[in-house]
C-alpha cells in the first residue's frame, strides 16, 4: 500500500512539473495529471532499462518520471495540433 500511495504522490507531482514546463492547453484535472505522471514514470523506466540507463525492476526516479511525461505531453500536442 505504501508503494502504491508514493507512486501516485510521485506520479502527480511529475504531472504536474510536466504541465508547468509544457506549453500548451491539454490535460487538467488531478486524475489525468496524476495519469500523464504515472504514465511518464513507466515511459521513462520503459526506455531507461531499454537503454540500459536501469537494471531490469528499477524505476526511473523523480526527474526521469518528469522528462517521461514531458515527453508524452508534448507528444499529445503534436497529435492534436495536426487535427
Amino acid at each position: 500500500m505504501h508503494l502504491l500511495c508514493m507512486t501516485v504522490l510521485i506520479g502527480f507531482l511529475a504531472g504536474l512539473v510536466a504541465r508547468w514546463i509544457t506549453p500548451g492547453r491539454g490535460f487538467s484535472g488531478f486524475l489525468l495529471t496524476m495519469m500523464v505522471g504515472i504514465a511518464g514514470a513507466l515511459t521513462a523506466s520503459f526506455f531507461g532499462q531499454l537503454l540500459r540507463w536501469y537494471e531490469p525492476g528499477q524505476s526511473a526516479g523523480f526527474v526521469g518520471s518528469v522528462i517521461g511525461a514531458i515527453l508524452l505531453l508534448a507528444g499529445h500536442h503534436l497529435v492534436v495540433r495536426g487535427r
